[in-house]
This record gives structure tokens, sequence and C-alpha cells, in this order.
């Protein structure tokens, strides 16, 4: 069985819908799904019903941004499985209050350098929870200003390294007050693509935090950097999971579904991780009051 548990849709920055990301992976012959758009809890239901009726199970998910103020590094984490997701909207709406303010200002400034309206820009976001980079690039396409998402004129406008940069910054909650907030609604802390943001330095201090697992198989990870975190996860008994990160046309390279997945035995180990804690946890109370008893 194949399981891509990382993937975007229109609700946050992909490029399709629910239904399409769960036909492709019918088509695909990806059995199981996690649908994990950002800070948006809003495609887990409609997502376990669709892929009930094409025969994908979906896992609930999301992903969370956060900030490493410590280490001045952007860190993502993906939940999944979590026994009350209400507990996290607070949590989402923050950070989507945060990233609207951020991205209404870039759009202001996009369209009083190029000739489009605010409108026009807006129009690429509908279905979205909010407004994305790739949503301001794609109407910028639209108007023939460039062909690629990810290309010299994103890098202009929005590189941290560009002189032209039109970013806004954006406050996001911080790593501990996150996986606190995952574990505080019953669900399991996943560091995302560590390589991506090089969160590499930070992962023991992560694991002291609570973290649950690693994402090891995604597109920015090296053979290297697999095998490194491969070695922390069994060194740490953390969980180990894959994904493709499958954003459609909003991607920042060529990435099908199911480029990277999650083997089955890590997929049961996820889907059995809850109950082993709490049977761990029996276990340990039950020493505990017999120790006392012995005293």
């Amino acid at each position: 069985m194949a399981a891509d548990l990382h993937c975007h849709t229109k609700l946050s920055d992909g490029s399709v819908g629910i239904e399409d990301l769960i036909v492709i992976a019918q088509k695909s012959g990806i059995d199981t799904i996690a649908i994990t758009d950002h800070d948006c809890l809003a495609g887990t239901v409609r997502g376990k019903v669709i892929g009930k009726r094409y025969g994908v199970n979906v896992i609930p998910g999301v992903e969370l941004s956060a900030f490493d103020n410590e280490a001045g590094k952007k860190v993502h984490i993906l939940c999944y499985l979590a026994d009350t997701p209400d507990r996290l909207e607070g949590l989402c709406k923050r950070t989507s209050v945060a990233r609207k303010r951020a991205g209404q200002i870039m759009m202001l400034k996009v369209a009083s350098r190029f000739p489009i309206s605010t409108e026009f820009i807006i129009n690429h976001a509908s279905g979205s929870t909010n407004l994305f980079k790739q949503h301001i690039m794609h109407a910028l396409i639209d108007a023939g200003y460039t062909t690629e998402i990810f290309g010299d004129l994103y890098n202009a406008l929005f590189s941290p390294e560009s002189e032209t940069n039109l970013l806004a910054p954006t406050k996001y909650p911080d790593i501990k007050e996150v996986i606190e907030e995952v574990h505080g609604a019953g669900g399991i802390a996943v560091l995302a693509h560590p390589a991506f943001f090089d969160n590499f330095d930070e992962i023991d201090s992560y694991i002291e935090m609570g973290l649950d697992g690693i994402e090891v198989w995604h597109p920015s990870a090296t053979e290297a950097n697999i095998e490194f975190l491969s070695g922390i996860c069994k060194k740490n008994k953390l969980l180990m999971t894959g994904g493709s990160d499958f954003h459609g046309f909003y991607g920042n390279s060529t990435v099908t579904l199911g480029t990277c997945t999650t083997p089955d035995e890590h997929l049961d180990k996820l889907m059995g991780y809850k109950a082993k804690k709490k049977r761990a946890q029996r276990k340990a109370e039950r020493e505990a009051l017999k120790k006392q008893d012995d005293e």
C-alpha cells in the first residue's frame, strides 16, 4: 500500500480541489493520503467522506506554521489524528489572520507595481482560506508577466535576499506552543521537511518539547538526510513518515502525488501510536501505584 501523508489542496496553497486530489490518488494506486493544508482543518471531514466514495483512506491532518525564536528559523509541524481538532482552530485562526494581513500588504504592493487590480489577484485565491504568494504569482502569469510560479520574478518579489522584494512580515507562533497545542488536541506532532528549512540542529530540542515523529521521506531530503533522520528516529523511538508535499501547479518543483510515501510498517506505527502511548501510560501508572504500596 502507498501512503502519501503530506498533500495540499485549494483550501491553502494547492492548485487542486479535495475531490480532484483524491481521484488522482486513486488512479495513482495510492491507498492512503493525508490532507495537510496550511493552518486549515476545513478539508478534514469532507476529505474522509469523499475518500470513502473512491476507496481512498484520508487521514485527518494539518500543517501548522511555527517559528523557532532561538534559532531564528521557520518550522512546520504536521499534526495527525487529533481527537479534538476544534482545539486547534484558535491557533489556526491566529496564524491565518497574520498571514492574511501580510498577504494584503504584498498584494497592494504588487498592484501598485504592475497594472493589475487587487480584485484580479483575489480571484486567483478563490476557494482558499487565505492569500498565498502562489496566488499572486498566478495572477501575474495570467497578466503575461511570467510563465512560471517559481522563477526569476518570484525571486525578485519574494526572496528575502532581493533588493526589490515586497515581503511583509508574518508573525508565527513559537514551536513549543504549537507542539503543546497539538498534544492538547490529542494529535500527533511530526516535524515536517527538516531539510527544507534546515531544522537539523534543532531536532534534539524539539524532541525535548515532546515531538512524536519526523517526516523522513520528502522531496527536499537527500539520501544522506534520510539516513541521518532515520538514525535519529530509531535512537529516540520517534515515528517516521513520508509525503510528497503535493501542491499541484503551485509546487516549487515538479512533484507528483506519491513521489515520497510512508512505508506500510511506519504507517501502521502512526495509526497505532496513540493506543500504544495510552497502554504505556496505564502501565506506568500501575507500576507507580505498586511502588507506593510496596513502600
